[in-house]
């Protein structure tokens, strides 16, 4: 699917046990599928190492939007693209070098990604926006899902959407993304949206991101 507004679940509240059949329940509706890589480094909490992740993004049908919440991201970044990955994104916080990365990312075949916390200014960050094709503004605390929304950081989402003016550069929002959260992120500039409980906890996972979809667009529009 290719849109002015991109909806990526989230595995992370997936189950992942059966991933093969839960990714397959959405996959035609989604934009990307979200890989939250945590490492219980960086973020207090662990999801996957790499080789189950490149066995996740060699057998996913769709393209693989790879969040790494990883320490050491510099060297690792790189890989996950080498592995196929669609996007990848690190986190500035991680990054001892970030012009580098997000170059060493392009250059192995995958968008790249610069993602910020919660506690963390994009004004730092503007610098860089020559070589992001995707900004993300988290709107939680990374290394959980299923928490809630934190509506405060629209202005942050506003501000990161002037500093990316006439670029081609993807604003994403990760966390908290419901059907009651996406206007809100929409109305800020957002174009692209995490969503991980919204969708898989729902009765019917396709509809659901259907229906994010329609409401961002006919917000956006």
């Amino acid at each position: 699917m290719s849109s002015d507004i991109r909806i990526t679940p989230s595995i992370l509240n997936a189950d992942l046990d059966h991933l093969d059949s839960e990714i397959a329940k959405i996959a035609s509706v989604s934009d990307f599928i979200h890989l939250d890589v945590m490492d219980n480094v960086f973020v207090p909490n662990f999801t996957f190492d790499f080789d189950r992740a490149s066995e996740i993004i060699a057998a996913c049908p769709i393209g693989i939007d790879a969040h790494l919440m990883v320490a050491n991201v510099d060297t690792i970044a790189p890989l996950y693209a080498q592995a196929g990955s669609a996007s990848v994104t690190i986190h500035a916080e991680a990054t001892e070098d970030i012009a580098r990365t997000l170059r060493a990312i392009r250059k192995a075949g995958a968008r790249s990604g610069l993602a910020i916390k919660p506690n963390t200014s994009i004004d730092s960050y503007a610098s860089f926006a020559d070589d992001v094709d995707m900004f993300l503004i988290m709107t939680v605390e990374p290394g959980f899902g299923g928490q809630s929304f934190m509506t405060n950081m629209m202005s942050k989402v506003a501000a990161t959407k002037k500093i990316i003016g006439d670029r081609p550069i993807w604003l994403q929002v990760d966390g908290g993304i419901s059907l009651e959260t996406i206007e809100l992120a929409v109305e800020a500039g957002a174009d692209t949206f995490v969503a991980g409980s919204a969708v898989f906890r729902a009765s019917d996972p396709a509809q659901m991101v259907v229906s994010l979809r329609e409401l961002a667009t006919r917000v956006a529009n």
